[in-house]
């Protein structure tokens, strides 16, 4: 009797192994739908040929019986049922890999998980696919050094999660959506080296961290008040001008605005606490008036090739004296003082420090000629007396004009 049941029994857990083993199967599957969408991805890219290296693509073999093990730059979720992709990295990275050429599919917006989007140095031409913005999960979008073009679509910028944009070194136009503000979790943007034009927003993302839009065709004024979350900040080479008083504070350690249009004085405030690392760049500008001390301490500063005046505050030599300020670079203005406290040139971190003060109106005081400048500038030189006295007498002229259009 036993025996009989037994083998009455075997049918049925036969029956459950199987069925079992089947939905063990059918977990470790990716969806359908993103298996479709990674094969798109691929009908529109492909690897620049190279014999050196191997190429992305090799691995994506759609006979796999598991895509989110075997595909390279695919992350998938482990989920009881069918396995999503929730992190796409497109090429190596690698310095030996030339990267990939092609377009980007908007089937992407196919993988409703994505939270990384990442495309790595290539020669991947067309416009940014508007579809990434239904991604609402998507928290970082990296689509650098390759040669994509057209406007940043707007749908990006309603992404709610959305935390690093990084499109630099494209051939990105348009300009800056004005919607950019209402992106609350963005901490990183990226927009360097694309032709990029326009006005600037009225406003950035209060809890922004970094913001880099160098080298594009940027013009207007930076927004009065900055996000005072910011750490570092490049705008050089573009054609902004003004300099807001909220850019002034010791946690933004870093910023770069060379070569723009920024013009009038520095404000008249107290140094803040610039910390060790601290870097700024305001050279080749058209900034006027004396140096304040707003920037004393800065580890690295940079206001060369601008129209300064006047005597600079004896805080600066000091902080040099100190070794709080390892680089100070005034040359080509037209500053006519420079005082020195009674101090020996041994004294002095020679090794560790450089004082260049060339071209302007004013004798270079002994100690800081043994500072050399940088290479191309030359020797610790004198501008010109008649260039002195034409650019005096002129913002003397500027200046009673500006006085009698007040009364």
């Amino acid at each position: 009797m036993a025996k009989k049941c037994s083998l009455l029994l075997l049918p049925l857990v036969l029956y459950l192994i199987h069925s079992q083993s089947t939905n063990a199967q059918s977990q470790n599957k990716i969806s359908p739908i993103d298996l479709d969408a990674l094969l798109q991805i691929k009908n529109t890219l492909t690897d620049i040929p190279v014999t050196t290296s191997p190429h992305f693509f090799s691995s994506w073999d759609f006979e796999s019986s598991d895509p989110c093990s075997s595909f390279a730059g695919v992350t998938c979720s482990s989920s009881q049922q069918s396995r999503r992709v929730y992190s796409l990295v497109l090429g190596t990275g690698l310095s030996d890999s030339p990267g990939l050429t092609g377009m980007l599919s908007p089937s992407i917006a196919n993988l409703t998980e994505l939270t990384q989007l990442v495309l790595f140095a290539g020669i991947v031409t067309g416009p940014i696919p508007s579809q990434l913005g239904s991604l609402k999960k998507l928290r970082v979008i990296s689509l650098t050094n390759n040669r994509l073009t057209g406007a940043i679509p707007e749908s990006i910028f309603t992404l709610p999660d959305l935390h690093t944009l990084d499109l630099s070194h494209n051939q990105l136009s348009g300009t800056i959506p004005v919607t950019l503000s209402a992106l609350n979790q963005l901490k990183v943007l990226v927009l360097a080296s694309n032709r990029i034009s326009g006005q600037l927003p009225s406003g950035f993302p209060q809890q922004l961290l970094h913001l880099d839009f160098s080298q594009n065709n940027i013009s207007g004024m930076l927004p009065e008040q900055m996000p005072s979350s910011l750490r570092y900040l490049s705008a050089s080479q573009n054609r902004i001008g003004g300099l807001p008083a909220s850019l002034f504070q010791s946690k933004l350690n870093s910023m770069l605005l060379q070569r723009n249009n920024l013009s009038g004085g520095l404000p008249p405030l107290p140094p803040y606490l610039y910390g060790p690392g601290s870097f700024l760049d305001l050279s080749h500008n058209f900034l006027t008036g004396e140096l304040t001390q707003i920037l004393v301490g800065v580890e690295s500063l940079f206001l060369n090739n601008n129209q300064l005046t006047g005597t600079i505050p004896k805080e600066y030599f000091e902080s040099v004296s100190s070794g709080r300020t390892k680089t100070l670079y005034l040359q080509h203005n037209y500053i006519t003082g420079f005082p020195t406290a009674a101090v020996s040139s041994s004294s002095l971190p020679r090794d560790t420090v450089a004082v260049c003060l060339s071209y302007n109106c004013m004798v270079v005081p002994k100690v800081v000629g043994l500072m050399e400048c940088p290479g191309g500038v030359g020797g610790q030189i004198s501008r010109p007396a008649y260039q002195c006295s034409a650019f005096h007498n002129k913002s003397t002229i500027s200046l009673k004009k500006e006085d009698h259009i007040n009364i």
